[in-house]
């Protein structure tokens, strides 16, 4: 994607106010300039393109990835950042002010409390596959998209799916200067359909 000079100033201003506050709260144990650059940031926005509909869930967003860049890159989307951590939602709060964004509502709550349905779900390294979709059930409804950021090929956690939850697509995820492996899975309900545990194959 291409990011327009004032987005792009926004998001690095996020890194450094992530980097100013991490000295006294640890919000993340990630504390390179550089590798929140490529680890947090550009990971976050390599989803961009998987987002659908207007409402989008982050949930388990901890200091606000990926919900923070991609609300910042997407101003015609509403964001719910959703952790059970208080100083990491009030993190996220305070970076939505420092940008202006509109667009954001950090919600400081268990994901299982929060009430849905939303457009998107999206979750990155939050739980394991069955575990995420039992947690996040209450968020979806027969249209949601739910995404799952992975690190490596997740073989065993796509061998246990709940019933009546089906994958989308696949895809592997480059991020520039990461220099690990991603993937991203999209998953809907499918109610009514036969579940079929065959594993798809990345695309």
């Amino acid at each position: 994607m291409t990011l327009s000079e004032p987005d792009a100033a926004r998001l690095l201003k996020l890194l450094d106010e992530l980097a100013r506050w991490n000295r006294t709260y640890n919000l993340t144990a990630i504390r390179s300039p550089q590798e929140m650059l490529t680890h947090h940031l550009l990971d976050s926005l390599a989803v961009h393109a998987d987002l659908q509909g207007e409402r989008v869930a982050d949930v388990g967003t901890g200091a606000g990835f990926p919900g923070l860049p991609l609300a910042v890159v997407n101003p015609q989307r509403r964001f719910t950042l959703i952790d059970s951590n208080g100083k990491k939602v009030r993190f996220v709060a305070h970076a939505v002010r420092l940008l202006g964004l509109t667009n954001v509502e950090p919600l400081h709550a268990r994901v299982e409390s929060a009430a849905g349905p939303f457009d998107t779900v999206i979750a990155r390294a939050f739980a394991a596959l069955p575990d995420l979709l039992q947690t996040v059930a209450g968020l979806c409804d027969g249209k949601t998209r739910v995404l799952a950021m992975k690190g490596k090929w997740p073989t065993q956690e796509l061998e246990r799916l709940p019933a009546g939850w089906q994958v989308e697509y696949s895809r592997p995820i480059e991020v520039p200067g990461l220099g690990e492996e991603r993937c991203v899975i999209a998953l809907r309900r499918a109610e009514g359909a036969e579940f079929r545990t065959g594993l798809p194959a990345l695309r």
